[in-house]
């Protein structure tokens, strides 16, 4: 996820939209990761991020706010669940 410019672009617009406060909700799903990990960027996040740094500096700030907004929000974390 982290890897992908067009998904971290995709987070920020959505957290924008549940920020504006027009009654929308957000539930992420924690597939096969920790939201720690999400909030923190830590684990996976790190490599991704030491290579989004090279070329989008300001965006990779946006991005690192969006990914601790969305770790912080209750949703399902499926890393426990067997078979997905």
């Amino acid at each position: 996820y982290a890897s992908s410019r067009w998904c971290l672009n995709e987070l920020v617009e959505i957290l924008e939209c549940k920020n504006r406060k027009t009654g929308q909700i957000v539930l992420p799903v924690f597939y096969d990761i920790d939201p720690s990990d999400v909030r923190k960027q830590t684990g996976s996040f790190v490599k991704a991020f030491d290579k989004h740094e090279v070329c989008f500096k300001e965006k990779v700030k946006e991005w690192r706010k969006a990914l601790e907004e969305a770790g912080n929000l209750s949703g399902w974390n499926l890393s426990d669940i067997e078979n997905g």
